[in-house]
């Protein structure tokens, strides 16, 4: 099964080797047809910590890595 990919951007870096992750959705609700927004937090890690607040992120599924852990950052 593949892995998946999500682009979000960097909303905290402040533990050791792990970055927050936003990721934003949009949809068209199924009744009202109206563009709705959602968006999630992901816990990301990030070995060299290369990421700021306020970059853009892909991060790809991964074996978990710590408790909250279970993305990695794959490219900017």
């Amino acid at each position: 099964m593949p892995k998946r990919i999500l682009q979000g951007t960097v909303t905290s870096t402040a533990n050791a080797q792990t970055v927050t992750v936003q990721v934003e959705r949009r949809f068209t609700h199924p009744v009202l047809k109206k563009t709705v927004r959602n968006s999630k937090k992901y816990r990301a890690h990030d070995e060299h910590e290369t990421f700021k607040v306020g970059d853009m992120v892909r991060i790809q599924e991964c074996a978990p890595k710590s408790k909250t852990k279970r993305w990695e950052v794959i490219s900017a």
